[in-house]
């Protein structure tokens, strides 16, 4: 059996962009990353997260509106290999009438059945009822607050969900 998908979203779980914008989080480096239309946009990352994540049971993919660029400005800090990413398209940003995040369907369609995990700070119910309606296999949408980024403890959950998986 292959193992899970791990979706990874960056602005919240990885770069806790919510935190007092004057005080970087303990062990956080910063980057900024330059943006045509506006001043240079300022991402805090962890690289300890890098490790964290490579030790999980997990295939790796990014999930964010960063989609390739996550390659190029994300993973080399993190010490992340180049990872594959969900193509959002044209629709990102789109709101659906349903509430359900315009991530949604987009992650689910390219999990195609296989167990997942998706780490973000934007879920709601509305996209774990698309989930379970949408998706055949088992799947952890899991929440990070977006002023502290990924904890031990959301390791610690990522990890279990993997090794429920593998005893099943």
């Amino acid at each position: 059996m292959s193992r899970p998908l791990l979706f990874l979203d960056v602005d919240g779980p990885l770069n806790p962009y919510a935190a007092q914008p004057e005080r970087r989080p303990e062990g956080y480096t910063t980057i900024r990353v330059p943006l045509a239309s506006r001043r240079p946009l300022r991402v805090w990352l962890n690289p300890a997260h890098g490790p964290a994540l490579l030790a999980l049971d997990y295939e790796l993919c990014w999930a964010t509106t960063w989609m390739a660029g996550a390659n190029h400005w994300i993973a080399p800090v993190l010490g992340l290999p180049e990872l594959p990413y969900v193509d959002f398209g044209a629709g990102l940003f789109v709101d659906r009438p349903d509430g359900v995040h315009w991530k949604t369907g987009a992650i689910v369609a390219y999990a195609g059945g296989r167990p997942f995990a998706w780490v973000d700070d934007e879920q709601s119910t509305a996209d774990a009822v698309f989930v379970a309606d949408h998706h055949s296999g088992p799947a952890l949408l899991h929440h990070v607050d977006p002023r502290i980024g990924l904890r031990e403890g959301d390791f610690r959950t990522l990890a279990e969900f993997a090794a429920g998986l593998s005893a099943s």
